[in-house]
């Protein structure tokens, strides 16, 4: 289509930051707000056109734009989408309006105006969506570490008495992580400029430019360790709880709903596309690094007592699986991994936000500070327990078919792999159900009894979430349809496939013995 719809996905918001931080402040206005919404409303409209018009059948990358930027380093402004794009672009247009309305109070809490909230939430959609469209490689890092801009901002300046600390904490693993990356970009430069090709950064040239194998490596190593800083992959994940326990529910939402989204995106994107030798080799390590996040995520969360806390270790456990189902390399497993990204956004964006609502009634972020609550708020207890449950993957709930894939795929790498990715199930229950007990059941403490139920907006921006935790969980297609071919196409370039089925030889004589 010649109608630039991404550059119009990816402007609305940018240009909504700027109307909003122009706008009149004022303690508790409500025009900023409402306006801010409005925006990222029609940027949602704008990515359902462009969710209605892909085709299925069709070119892998679609609504493409292509226009010279940087000629002396052969950059390019060019912007296209396939499934696995679309589906994180789908996410993150739902994400940001149910933050908005979940928060409408939490930008009045911070060291700056309401006004500065909800600009640097839509500055971040802007990019975050641009990230995910990008076809430049170029274009991509600038992305990639212009986004640190406006998710700095959200963690230092609304949150905790340790915010700033939280933010200080992302912003140098942050910046480590893209000076790596930095390296390989300007590495990937030389290597294309000494080529046929030139010098070019078009994701389409640079999948067919010969890099050396051990140049190959190096290259890799700078792109995986940023993507796996922002995934967050153990041992690189330390920042993500202290963002979670001082940051604002909405902020935390934005970190682990959709930019941290943009690390594992990469490795299937770019890790696997640029560098598919390395990608081979580099598997077996990687593949430990995500089961030891699995587990270790998993532990650390039945640990915890500090019920934000609680849910970013439940992340890190699930960032494990999905990177346990990209580099299995087969078709299961990265097809359930980019599910699993769509399925993990709205399930712990539920439950940060139902715990947002605890803590601003409760004003307290532990476990142990609450008890009885389904009592006196039983509809926010519900929408708890329904969270929770998507979290561990209840069959029925959205997340459990990702899972399930990314297991299918898991085991058909090595049993042993996906033996030790179920551990992790039961540990999920294990967390999960133990919160829930120790929250919601039980003796009413008289520090909650007197707490309110959810309200009309509170309720409204809980339903979209859950009620596509519900859909998916019956019927994932919508999304596995979109996901499937560009899966194909990316396992295609690694150059793997699926493995054939086997049939022992005694069962098929057996088997043609009984047909005569």
């Amino acid at each position: 289509m010649s109608f630039p719809w991404l550059s119009l996905a990816l402007g609305l918001p940018i240009l909504g930051a700027v109307v909003v931080a122009a706008l009149p402040k004022g303690g508790r206005a409500a025009l900023p707000k409402v306006v801010a919404l409005c925006f990222s409303l029609a940027t949602l409209a704008v990515v359902a056109v462009v969710a209605v018009g892909f085709d299925v059948g069709g070119p892998r990358f679609q609504f493409t734009e292509d226009h010279e930027w940087i000629q002396v380093v052969g950059a390019h402004y060019a912007l296209g989408v396939d499934g696995i794009g679309l589906t994180l672009l789908l996410l993150t247009v739902v994400i940001v309006p149910v933050v908005m309305l979940a928060s409408w109070y939490d930008g009045e809490q911070g060291r700056w105006s309401v006004n500065s909230f909800f600009a640097w939430t839509l500055a971040l959609e802007g990019i975050a969506i641009g990230a995910f469209a990008a076809t430049d490689v170029f274009l991509f890092y600038m992305l990639f570490e212009a986004i640190l801009l406006p998710a700095y901002f959200l963690i230092g300046g609304f949150g905790g008495a340790r915010r700033s600390y939280a933010a200080m904490k992302f912003l140098i693993f942050s910046l480590f992580g893209g000076l790596l990356m930095l390296g390989s970009v300007v590495g990937l430069y030389a290597v294309s400029a000494s080529s046929s090709t030139g010098p070019t950064y078009l994701l389409s040239q640079l999948s067919q430019v010969h890099i050396g194998t051990v140049t190959e490596r190096w290259l890799f190593v700078g792109f995986f360790v940023a993507f796996a800083i922002k995934a967050p992959l153990v041992p690189l994940h330390s920042w993500l709880p202290d963002a979670a326990d001082e940051a604002t529910p909405g902020t935390i939402v934005l970190m682990v709903s959709i930019l941290d989204k943009i690390g594992t995106f990469g490795m299937l994107r770019y890790c696997l596309q640029l560098f598919p030798d390395a990608s081979r080799w580099a598997t077996p390590v990687v593949i430990v690094l995500a089961v030891l996040s699995i587990l270790y995520g998993a532990l650390a969360a039945i640990g915890e007592r500090s019920m934000m806390r609680l849910i970013a270790y439940t992340s890190v456990s699930h960032f494990g699986f999905i990177v346990l189902g990209i580099f299995v390399l087969n078709t299961y497993g990265q097809s359930g991994a980019t599910l699993y990204m769509f399925n993990h956004g709205l399930s712990t964006a539920a439950l940060f936000l139902i715990a947002g609502y605890l803590i601003r009634r409760r004003g307290s972020r532990l476990i142990p500070d609450y008890g009885g609550v389904e009592k006196v708020a039983p509809v926010l207890a519900g929408m708890f327990l329904v969270a929770g449950l998507a979290t561990l993957s209840l069959p029925g709930l959205g997340p459990f078919v990702s899972e399930f894939m990314v297991l299918v795929g898991a085991f058909s790498n090595a049993w042993w792999w996906g033996a030790a990715a179920v551990l992790a199930i039961v540990l999920a229950a294990l967390y999960i159900l133990l919160m829930y007990q120790r929250m919601m059941t039980g003796p009413t403490r008289p520090e909650v009894a007197g707490m309110s139920d959810l309200n009309v907006r509170e309720i409204a921006a809980m339903a979209p979430l859950l009620v596509l935790l519900v859909v998916l969980g019956f019927f994932p297609k919508p999304l596995t349809a979109i996901i499937n071919p560009a899966v194909a196409d990316t396992l295609q370039q690694v150059g793997v496939h699926d493995p054939s089925p086997v049939v022992p030889a005694q069962a098929g004589a057996t088997a043609k013995e009984t047909h005569q």
